[in-house]
């Protein structure tokens, strides 16, 4: 398996021994965070703090004038690093080392975007926006999206470029003192990640359906699932025509921001598409449309919860997917909760279908967490992949 670990610009750049500490965990590449949303980031191994706090989302790449002059959208520079090419210096590093890097790109996850131009924010069946949630149904944000990928890439040595949300976010998202969890079942998360704003509604239009008809089915199956009180629902009784039209539409936009991004990349250059087989799926892994694999290399999973569930999604993966297109496994070893035996875990994985290991996080893993990391990697390297 090939064994892929994730990476702040700070982690590469200020932590003594990072390359180092790499090579022993034994991963194969590693992914520099280039465009990445607000976070405050444990600095386990610097000597001199604790943590790091990215107060909004940027782009760790110079901000040129140039490139955004006439965009509608533009990112915001990072002045919490010391420079504004963070992330392509500490690309830059890792060549010089001999270590193949890749480039580790978000796309539609901007709560500063999001908030300073609401109109291009997902918008639910009740009106309501989604700051942290760009819409990939307006143009604005496909141009904002492609131009991003461009200016992430440019001028770097590049193994692979790993895209996430490559799509739509919807309901559920680690926003300010969160007070929505164990509220919302599965069935009405997911209707409320539908996005209604009036760009996805001309979308429906074009199939033929009226867009308060829309969303009114939408805002009565959500009221019957939440007053049904069954917080386990996993499915709704939204009408079959409605279903079909906004995923259709859903699946059009994000395909359409997809080829823009894949477009900027350009020829040559490994891809690897976050995602999940459910069509539904929104955030950070979205749902994969029936054009996601073609032009892209490798298709990574959520398998950061261990058992048997994650092994099943991997060989469902591995059967839809064309043979040409890698499965991967996104595993963590920084949860709240350790992986009881990691070895395991990416073992079964592997044998399932895994063709990739994606490791998180080489940077946020302390002394701690690290054996966890070494664990996963040694397991990648060992393991014979079972036939599904």
């Amino acid at each position: 398996m090939r064994v892929v670990g994730y990476a702040y610009p700070w982690d590469v750049l200020d932590a003594p021994g990072f390359v180092e500490r790499a090579r022993e965990t034994g991963v194969d590449e590693v992914a520099v965070a280039v465009s990445y949303h607000s976070a405050r980031a444990a600095t386990p191994w610097s000597p001199t703090g604790s943590s790091v706090l990215a107060r909004h989302a940027a782009l760790y790449r110079p901000v040129r004038e140039e490139a955004w002059r006439a965009a509608a959208l533009r990112p915001a520079a990072a002045d919490w690093v010391a420079g504004p090419d963070s992330a392509g210096d500490a690309v830059r590093a890792l060549n010089a080392a001999g270590m193949p890097a890749a480039a580790w790109i978000v796309l539609t996850h901007n709560s500063r975007l999001g908030t300073a131009f609401p109109h291009l924010a997902v918008r639910n069946c009740f009106g309501e926006g989604y700051p942290w949630a760009l819409c990939p149904a307006q143009p604005e944000v496909r141009a904002y999206a492609a131009t991003l990928t461009a200016e992430c890439v440019a001028g770097l040595d590049l193994a692979s470029v790993v895209l996430e949300a490559c799509g739509p976010l919807g309901a559920v998202h680690q926003h300010q003192h969160e007070k929505t969890d164990g509220v919302w079942s599965p069935a009405v998360a997911r209707l409320l990640s539908v996005c209604c704003c009036p760009a996805c509604a001309a979308g429906w239009a074009g199939s033929g359906a009226r867009a308060e008809d829309v969303r009114g089915a939408l805002r009565t199956e959500v009221r019957r699932l939440m007053d049904g009180g069954d917080l386990l629902a996993a499915r709704d009784e939204l009408p079959a025509a409605v279903r079909a039209t906004v995923l259709a539409t859903r699946q059009r936009s994000t395909d359409r921001l997809r080829r823009g991004v894949l477009a900027a990349v350009g020829a040559g250059t490994r891809i690897v598409l976050h995602g999940s087989l459910d069509p539904w799926e929104t955030g950070a892994l979205p749902g994969l449309t029936p054009a996601a694999a073609a032009g892209v290399d490798a298709v990574v999973l959520q398998n950061w919860t261990p058992g048997a569930a994650g092994a099943d999604a991997v060989t469902h993966a591995r059967r839809s997917l064309p043979p040409t297109v890698a499965v991967g496994s996104y595993v963590t070893a920084v949860a709240a909760q350790a992986v009881p035996d990691m070895a395991s875990y990416v073992t079964d994985l592997a044998g399932a279908g895994a063709d990739e290991l994606h490791l998180y996080h080489l940077g946020l893993a302390g002394p701690g967490r690290h054996r966890d990391l070494r664990a996963a990697a040694r397991a990648a390297r060992t393991a014979r992949r079972r036939s599904p």
